[in-house]
């Protein structure tokens, strides 16, 4: 502050001859030359600077006006008037102005024969003298004189205004551009806790701006940050101070956090060849050191070299002492171990690491400095209890000196929550060379924890050590440092009033409808729990509240007005509550933070007596805030109101319903309520034709101004293309200000607006029918699914065009009332596509007809099915007047055919593919062949549905020719296969074959005997014959190679009868004729000849050879 006052004065300084500015001196400093120029431009006008420490030049800080005083005072002692005195400098600044100073300097000299400066502290010593002096330089009588100087101090007022008022005037008097500058040292802790001191503050830094425009400037400076200064301070307090610190917008963060490049600069550097030694030792033992210097369970970065360079600038420090440290001086200094003038920024780092450096400095390159070093830095500040433990274990016999240094290290993290006490970290934290061996120094630290833990010196929780101090005052100081802030402490009384004392109450039921009220709730401007939209709003304001003084009957009831009529309750003071609600807050919140199972069990036990005791600290708080409620005063809709109840929640219930009866204006439109809305609900919805139309006229008796504001209301959302959910609907407007309807109530008038086809009703876009609409609408999970349309209706004409239309197509006339046609003709279209969906899968076979018409109906059907709105549907009916009357035609041939022609059909397409069979004999029949080619065109036409008529004829001409040539063809099998059977039988027995042989021969001669007699095709007959043809040659083979088997050997004695021989027969040879004759025909005699000569000669050959012939 001070360098920054010389810079600002832009003071000269002369040195062995050489003069200089200030700003000279930061000009080889700053190689930014626009910054430099920034710079020499700040300082360039006219300044005067006033820098002092305000805690020293203050008089006393008891007062209110404390600041105000010492601005002053340094004040006058710049314009060289009384600093002690405020009324004699007052006196001066008077004749001063009067250009009366001098004369009286002169005055009080001639009379006293000393400097009026030297003795104007003892003025009323001299007051006789003054007041002469005074009388010659004013020419005032001297009784005026004597009444002036002994009145002074009593008429003298100093308010800020006055103050502002004359550094204004000393700027002018130095010219129109003359700055003046408060440089104010340790405002921080000149203020502490005196929130007065604070606002004072605010008010001459406000004033100043205010009537100085600018010209005047005030500077503070704290060790600390402001707000962590005032650690007791009530949040209330706080937030008056961050009002003050807003007034100091320019913020210049002097801290620590590169208090390593400051102290690498200071005490570190090195020269160059100091540098290359440590960077080749750096190159040579890199990789040890990033393994030596390593933490286990640490919840903070704690770096370690990262590269030659950075080795060079820290060394023998490790870079992650500088944070460890700052950390360690911050803790400390927080938790109370220390007195709190212990700096934690730059000052205490470059103590602390110039102590230890100069220790270290006669050690070889290598060696490392332990934390331990740190400790004699900060010895000095420790509170007496601490520095007691430590030097009483130097003096005890049992402990070695390592065991003290290890003991200071734990001291030193003991409050550092991030270093955990380990061994693996104790080893790295007490490293004092590179290449220390860790595992030694490991057994050298577990052996002195032992020692040390056995002295009852540390404890002892799983892996971790800790230094042991008096734990329940310890605690207690913990809890008291615990940091609450203002919503903080207004959550924790909410939670107190609201879910304590008035059991989690959220909504209220009105007496008068039954309905659930939500409201939200407040305590001292905090919202308690999760907000409601368009709830209602309680709030409580406690003595607590910073705003709590300006809450009297005026405020309260204005407030009660806003949005819409809120409930206001203002609790009596109680000096009680403050201390017990904030002891029991930080409790809960240290003993929440200090949940850990790894403590030590004393401190396990001392925080569970803590918690015993904030429970009855709660139990008492509840009490006391009840009774409170009880007693307090209620506002509401801008009303203070008389509450008779005895308890809380009584309290509380008859507030809201004087809000509720109140505030809600057109609640009063539902004149009558339903008993049972469901049922009216749904009777509403039920209602038929004939009742509906009278529904319009009478249903308005019950409610007629709540139904006519629900009709606005979705005409004007119609009119705005605003889409209504229902559930929004309900919960956003009619459960809200200025309505506070029922739900049930609000369903029922959406009910009737729906039965007199003013408004419909989709779910999840689709239009739903009347009588669909009940079970939805019942339900209110449903309602945000559920939106509200205002209905567009078709005109008479069109229902007319429809209704005929429907005749038409349907053979029927429809109602005439919109919904009732639209149902109608909904449903004879809906018959229709389940029968046609039924015929489909059908007509899909490709064996029936119809597949393209059922296919087109239902494109035509399901579009017009598919559309909600009986607007739409009832004009895109009229639009496809065309398609409906062509549909109607090929529906009823389809459902003729479907229904009744069907199994004709089948019967004509079995007959046809039987026929088929012998389609080439039938062809021969001139009868028989056209029937079956008109069976054709039948099975093969698009609409065959008229000309089915004919299928029995049809059937019944092709059947008789078919019957008579199957017959033909069966009775030509039946007499040619018998005689091949026959005559194998003849050759069977002249062999005298066996059982074996008969049935090998026989089986397949009989087998297709038996299937030509079923056969009905002739193509099939006619195989048969040449099947069986071959089945005979086949037997015949059979026979043959059965005779030509070798004789059997005549029987020996005692082998049984011989057996008999088998019959020799002459082998066969057949002559197939037609094969002699060759392709030609015999057209001559010759020709004759030939084939005869050539039968002879193949009839001789086989005779000649003994073979029997078999001419085919």
């Amino acid at each position: 502050l001070k360098v920054l006052s010389y810079l600002l004065k832009n003071r000269e300084h002369t040195y062995q001859g050489q003069t200089m500015r200030a700003v000279e001196f930061f000009e080889t400093k700053i190689e930014d030359a626009m910054l430099f120029g920034d710079i020499k431009r700040a300082v360039a006008p006219d300044t005067d600077v006033i820098l002092f420490n305000i805690d020293s030049k203050a008089d006393s800080k008891t007062g209110r006006e404390a600041v105000l005083a010492v601005f002053l005072k340094v004040l006058n002692e710049k314009q060289g008037y009384d600093g002690d005195h405020p009324h004699i400098a007052h006196m001066e600044r008077y004749l001063d102005r009067q250009g009366k100073l001098e004369a009286f300097h002169a005055a009080y000299r001639d009379i006293t024969g000393t400097e009026w400066i030297d003795e104007r502290d003892a003025y009323q010593f001299n007051r006789d003298q003054v007041i002469e002096a005074f009388q010659r330089t004013l020419g005032q009588s001297r009784e005026s004189a004597e009444k002036w100087i002994d009145n002074a101090e009593g008429n003298f007022s100093l308010t800020v205004e006055n103050f502002a008022s004359w550094v204004k005037e000393f700027l002018d008097s130095r010219g129109p551009q003359h700055r003046l500058v408060f440089l104010v040292d340790e405002i921080g802790q000149f203020i502490g806790t005196d929130g007065h001191l604070m606002l004072n503050l605010q008010t001459v830094v406000e004033d100043l701006g205010t009537l100085c425009e600018g010209r005047a400037w005030v500077i503070v400076t704290a060790q600390e940050e402001i707000d962590k200064i005032i650690g007791e301070l009530r949040s209330a307090a706080k937030n008056d101070f961050s009002k003050i610190q807003g007034r100091f917008q320019m913020r210049l963060s002097l801290s620590s956090a590169n208090a390593d490049e400051v102290i690498q600069k200071r005490l570190l550097e090195k020269d160059e060849p100091v540098v290359a030694d440590l960077k080749a030792l750096f190159s040579e033992k890199g990789d040890i050191l990033r393994h030596q210097l390593s933490f286990r369970e640490c919840g903070m970065t704690l770096r370690a070299y990262a590269d030659a360079e950075d080795f060079v600038k820290n060394y023998p420090f490790a870079p992650y002492q500088f944070r460890l440290l700052q950390k360690i001086f911050e803790v400390i200094r927080r938790v109370g171990a220390t007195g709190l003038h212990l700096a934690r920024g730059e000052r205490s780092l470059l103590d602390a690491f110039q102590t230890a450096g100069r220790n270290a400095a006669l050690k070889e390159v290598g060696a490392f400095v332990p934390l331990y070093e740190f400790y004699p830095s900060i010895e000095s500040f420790l509170d007496t209890t601490v520095k007691r433990t430590i030097e009483q274990a130097t003096d005890n016999p049992s402990l070695e000196p390592f065991d003290i240094k290890l003991l200071q290290v734990l001291f030193l993290i003991r409050y550092v929550e991030e270093m955990k006490g380990n061994v693996d970290n104790l080893v790295t934290l007490c490293l004092d060379e590179i290449d220390a061996d860790r595992l030694a120094l490991r057994h050298r630290i577990e052996a002195s924890l032992q020692r040390l833990e056995k002295e009852t010196l540390i404890n002892r929780s799983g892996d971790n050590y800790f230094f042991l101090t008096n734990e329940e005052r310890d605690v207690s100081r913990e809890i008291k440092n615990v940091e609450l802030s203002s919503p903080e402490e207004a959550k924790i009384l909410g939670e107190l009033l609201f879910e304590d004392v008035l059991k989690g109450q959220v909504k209220h039921r009105y007496s008068k409808n039954k309905m659930d009220f939500v409201f939200n709730r407040i305590c001292d401007m905090h919202p308690i729990g999760r907000r409601v939209e368009n709830g209602l709003t309680v709030s409580v304001i406690t003595p607590l509240a910073d705003e709590y003084p300006m809450y009297g009957e005026q405020k309260c009831v204005l407030e009660s007005k806003n949005d819409g009529g809120q409930i206001i309750i203002r609790l009596k003071d109680d000096k009680n509550l403050g201390e017990e609600l904030r002891i029991h807050a930080q409790t809960e919140k240290y003993l929440r933070i200090k949940n850990d199972s790894s403590l030590p069990d004393s401190t396990k036990r001392i925080l569970r007596e803590n918690a015993d005791d904030n429970r009855e600290r709660r139990q008492r708080l509840n009490l006391m805030l009840g009774e409170m409620l009880t007693e307090a005063d209620y506002f509401a809709d801008g009303q203070g109101i008389q509450i008779k109840a005895s308890t809380p929640a009584a309290c509380l219930s008859d507030a809201l319903e004087y809000l509720i009866t109140n505030s809600f204006s057109k609640m009063g439109y539902l004149k009558h309520l339903s008993q049972d809305p469901l049922k009216e609900i749904q009777a509403v919805l039920r209602t038929n034709d004939v009742t509906q139309l009278t529904l319009a006229l009478t249903m308005e008796e019950n409610n007629p101004q709540a139904l006519e504001e629900l009709r606005n209301y979705v005409e004007l959302c119609d009119i705005k293309h605003h889409q209504i959910v229902i559930h929004d609907m309900i919960e956003k407007r009619f459960n809200a200000r200025p309505y506070g309807w029922p739900d049930m109530e609000v369903i029922l008038l959406v009910a009737r607006l729906l039965a007199i086809g003013e408004i419909s009703l989709k779910l999840e876009n689709e239009t739903l029918p009347l009588n669909k609409v009940y079970e939805p609408i019942k339900t209110p999970a449903k309602w945000r699914k559920l939106t509200i349309h205002k209905r567009k209706t078709s005109d008479p004409m069109a229902l007319q065009k429809a209704r005929q239309l429907g005749q038409d197509v349907f053979s029927t006339m429809g109602p005439d009332n919109e919904d009732a046609l639209c149902a109608f003709l909904r449903e004879r279209l809906r018959i229709w596509e389940e029968a046609l969906l039924r015929f489909k899968p059908l007509a899909d076979t490709g064996d029936y007809p119809g597949k393209k018409e059922i296919d087109e109906a239902l494109g035509l059907i399901k579009p017009l099915l598919s559309l909600g709105e009986s607007y739409r549907f009832i004009e895109r009916f009229n639009q496809q007047k065309d398609d409906l009357l062509d549909l109607s035609d090929e529906y009823h041939n389809l459902e003729q055919f479907y229904e009744n022609q069907r199994p004709t059909w089948e019967k004509l397409r079995a007959a046809h593919q039987k026929f088929t069979l012998n389609h080439l004999e039938l062809d021969r029949d001139m009868n028989a062949s056209a029937a079956l080619k008109r069976m054709e065109e039948i099975l093969t036409a698009p609409a065959p549905y008229g000309m089915l008529y004919e299928a029995e004829g049809l059937i019944r001409t092709v059947g008789e020719v078919n019957e008579a040539l199957i017959q033909k063809g069966r009775e030509k099998v039946a007499v040619k296969i018998p005689a091949l059977i026959e005559e194998i039988k003849t050759e069977l027995d002249a062999v005298s074959a066996d059982d074996d042989l008969h049935a090998e021969c026989l089986n397949a001669l009989q087998k297709l005997h038996d299937q030509a007699l079923k056969q009905e095709s002739i193509a099939h007959l006619n195989q048969a014959e040449q099947e069986a043809q071959k089945a005979f040659d086949w037997a015949m083979e059979k026979i043959e190679k059965f005779v030509s088997k070798p004789p059997v050997k005549p029987a020996t004695a005692g082998e049984g009868p011989a057996v008999k021989p088998p019959v020799a027969i002459k082998p066969r040879c057949i002559v197939n004729a037609a094969e002699l004759a060759g392709p030609n025909y015999l057209e001559t005699s010759d020709d004759i000849d030939k084939f005869l000569r050539d039968l002879r000669e193949k009839l001789e050959d086989a005779i000649k050879t003994g073979k029997r012939v078999q001419i085919r």
